[in-house]
């Protein structure tokens, strides 16, 4: 029986610094699309690839690059906004240090339970990218890629693997890690290849980028 592969890339480092980040719509910076750029060619060069079906999450921080990275292969991009990162609410913008410890503990220890103010309610962020995980691997493509965020990841390697909400949050997603997923045609639960950390980039070069 054939194969299909599908790798997920969340987007790279992003202007602003590290903070909740969902709806607020940051572009990348010059290092992130180096990483992204070098997570690629780190996944091409250790397994292969020939991708054939490229989607992203609408978001700057994932758009931007996809559409670059697509149209010098002559790839079609579908935007699908149901992989888009969920939405904080009260929270965008802040770091976890300006958050209330009492409420940052619950949101870590309880997910379902506890939603920041004015938040996308956690059942339906899952629900939501649950089901449009559902519908990429029902498409027709061979190896797919799709360009996303770290919260979505996470559902993602929750919805395949069984985990349970609390356990999500343990997952560690860092900006330009990559999961790569296998499935096979005809039929079958998708199987985890890898989940890789970013790749090491020149530090020089970063320097250098940072003096312009």
């Amino acid at each position: 029986m054939k194969e299909r592969l599908i790798d997920v890339l969340r987007h790279g480092e992003v202007q602003g610094g590290p903070c909740f980040r969902g709806r607020r719509d940051d572009p990348l910076t010059a290092r992130g699309w180096r990483q992204m750029q070098g997570a690629l060619q780190d996944l091409s060069g250790r397994y292969g690839a020939r991708w054939d079906y490229v989607m992203s999450s609408p978001a700057v921080r994932c758009q931007a690059f996809a559409r670059t990275w697509a149209a010098e292969r002559a790839l079609p991009l579908v935007e699908q906004p149901a992989f888009a990162e969920r939405d904080f609410g009260a929270w965008e913008g802040l770091s976890a240090s300006e958050i209330p410890l009492a409420e940052l503990s619950a949101f870590w220890s309880d997910p379902q339970s506890f939603d920041p103010p004015e938040a996308e309610p956690f059942v339906v962020f899952r629900r939501r990218v649950a089901e449009a995980w559902q519908s990429l691997l029902a498409a027709d493509w061979h190896h797919g890629l799709l360009f996303t965020h770290g919260g979505v990841t996470r559902i993602i390697l929750g919805e395949a693997l069984g985990l349970a909400d609390a356990s999500l949050l343990l997952l560690e997603v860092p900006p330009a890690g990559v999961t790569r997923w296998r499935l096979p045609v005809g039929g079958g639960l998708p199987s985890l290849v890898a989940h890789l950390p970013p790749v090491e980039l020149n530090e020089e070069a970063d320097e250098a980028e940072g003096a312009r």
